[in-house]
């Protein structure tokens, strides 16, 4: 949610001193006429915001490739602003929130290594590591 709080920071700086002229110009009167100039999360399409885009299975494995791709999908996004923008008080924020988004794959990608380490080695997606507890190669007794 800090993503989501920055970003309203900075579309507020932006859009405060917007005239009605200027909102219908730039094509955002329908969204004004919902949202005045609040921040609304949704999709540059105009897709609102759900809950169910994060999703969640109860496997790490899963859940940590759907953590990585989650973060490449905000880089990418913050990579898209921007080429678009010239602000620099847009352009710095941006910049650090996308450093973030590395930072948090690496660190997603090195808990999904440290993981499959410690699972069963000749089939690790055999087991649901969350609920399987026997499937961790340090657990299970030698014979």
């Amino acid at each position: 949610m800090n993503h989501l709080e920055m970003i309203g920071a900075i579309v507020y700086q932006l859009t405060k001193d917007l005239t009605e002229d200027e909102i219908k110009k730039q094509g955002f009167e329908d969204y004004f006429v919902d949202h005045t100039t609040g921040v609304y999360p949704q999709a540059a399409a105009g897709v609102p915001y759900t809950a169910g885009s994060m999703q969640v299975k109860g496997d790490t494995i899963t859940d940590l490739h759907e953590n990585m791709a989650a973060e490449q999908k905000a880089r990418t996004t913050y990579d898209n602003i921007l080429r678009l923008c010239d602000d620099y008080d847009v352009k710095d924020p941006i910049r650090f929130l996308r450093e973030r988004e590395i930072v948090h794959y690496q660190r997603f990608g090195e808990n999904l290594r440290l993981m499959t380490d410690k699972l069963d080695e000749k089939n690790f997606y055999a087991f649901n590591p969350a609920f399987d507890k026997k499937c961790f190669k340090n657990c299970i007794k030698k014979k």
